[in-house]
């Protein structure tokens, strides 16, 4: 799929990008720019009506240089290897940024998790997990959720590999159900990550954050969550989406009301939510309306080319995995768009992915305060690294988390050196 194919090499281009920057030599970075490991697997489900249907998987390790594996598991009917490299080697970046000792891993199952009965995703999901049971484990690589996966799924996965282990194992993955070793707050971890980032851009900025007006692409876990708490902060929320289409209200949007109607069946888009003075609009508009804050909290390279010149948010937020193509970027950097990147403002997942994984090896449990109040100390000190990198070498904030990034892992590399 061309699309994924570009998402890697924007990743490339931003390396080399900040490498320069860094002053590094090829042989310093170099190894950054290939995986550990990529494993593809076959996997085959007895389907509900006794066919066997079998689907592609994938598990890609990028670097352990820093610590154990860290990454979600995706259920896409459009994912494919490129993709998932490109997803593995932003989760690096994104553990380095905010200084965490993990390196970074993404797992793919090319399905469609909502043309699947339940009984035929969890065969699915426990064959998946044999299959990559060779590269997971708390000392080694640790999925948790991501699109179209869930805390449900996590589960599965843990007690599969705790059956091949003969012993329990929470510490296998993260983003599990709190009654078997998940962390409170985890689930509005990344929403919350974003929110933090947000309000942080707007102090540094000078712009108050009462009355901010923000539009947000995507309203699953993690725009709804944004959406939820940044209204709570004072912002108003002009438009939100889904793979529906979008709404609209200049006043501000009932962001209470939406996620109730959106939470009380399954079936439920934004396509079909009505309400005074709430005006249907497409994706494409969304990104382009006259607001303070843009915040994309979908998926891979919403923002291109064709878009970036029509954008009119003076901020973007990015709260999905690589929404803005590198050729965009370049255009919004001449337009004078602060852009705030991914590997910075959608870690909240992965900090508390972090507490997770710490209290499953300790057999602690935190309470919700002591995870957020760590979580917004974690978030605002990157926050504040980032910022003051791009602002010091005057460079943009994706330059200045990468340079971040990057430093820390190649030094990590060094120290260790090349084996043998």
């Amino acid at each position: 799929m061309q699309e994924s194919f570009d998402t890697y090499q924007s990743l490339l281009y931003s390396l080399d990008r900040a490498a320069a920057l860094l002053g590094l030599e090829e042989n310093d970075y170099v190894a950054l720019k290939y995986p550990e490991r990529e494993l593809k697997v076959s996997i085959p489900v007895e389907m509900d009506d006794g066919r066997i249907e079998v689907f592609e998987g994938y598990r890609v390790q990028h670097s352990t240089s820093r610590g154990p594996c860290k990454g979600g598991l995706r259920y896409h009917p459009e994912v494919d290897i490129n993709e998932v490299k490109a997803l593995a080697a932003w989760m690096t970046l994104k553990c380095a940024v905010v200084n965490i000792p993990y390196g970074g891993a993404k797992g793919a199952v090319k399905v469609d998790p909502y043309q699947l009965s339940k009984a035929e995703l969890k065969r699915l999901t426990r064959r998946y997990t044999a299959m990559i049971l060779p590269l997971i484990g708390p000392e080694k690589d640790i999925p948790a959720p991501d699109v179209g996966t869930n805390a449900e799924i996590m589960g599965w996965i843990m007690d599969t590999y705790s059956m091949f282990k003969g012993y329990s194992v929470p510490g296998v993955v993260t983003g599990k159900p709190v009654d078997i070793g998940g962390s409170l707050g985890r689930r509005e971890a990344t929403g919350r990550g974003v929110m933090l980032i947000t309000r942080e851009t707007l102090h540094r900025m000078g712009k108050p954050v009462l009355g901010t007006t923000v539009a947000i692409q995507g309203m699953g876990n993690v725009g709804g969550t944004t959406a939820r708490l940044l209204e709570l902060e004072g912002c108003r929320i002009v438009a939100v989406s889904d793979i529906s289409g979008g709404i609209y209200k200049r006043s501000g949007l009932d962001i209470t009301d939406i996620l109730a109607y959106l939470g009380s069946g399954s079936g439920n888009l934004l396509s079909g939510y009505e309400g005074d003075g709430v005006k249907h609009i497409t994706n494409e508009v969304l990104l382009t309306l006259d607001t303070d804050i843009l915040i994309p909290a979908a998926m891979e390279n919403q923002i291109t080319l064709e878009i970036a010149p029509r954008i009119r948010a003076r901020v973007i937020v990015e709260a999905a995995n690589g929404p803005t193509t590198s050729d965009a970027d370049a255009v919004l950097e001449k337009q004078g768009v602060t852009v705030v990147p991914d590997i910075l403002v959608n870690a909240g997942g992965v900090v508390v992915s972090y507490f997770e994984w710490i209290q499953n090896i300790q057999s602690l449990t935190w309470d919700e305060e002591e995870v957020n109040r760590t979580l917004e100390k974690i978030m605002i000190r990157a926050f504040n690294d980032v910022w003051d990198s791009a602002l010091s070498d005057k460079i943009p904030l994706r330059m200045g988390a990468y340079k971040i990034a990057i430093d820390r892992v190649v030094k990590a590399k060094k120290i260790r050196g090349v084996f043998p």
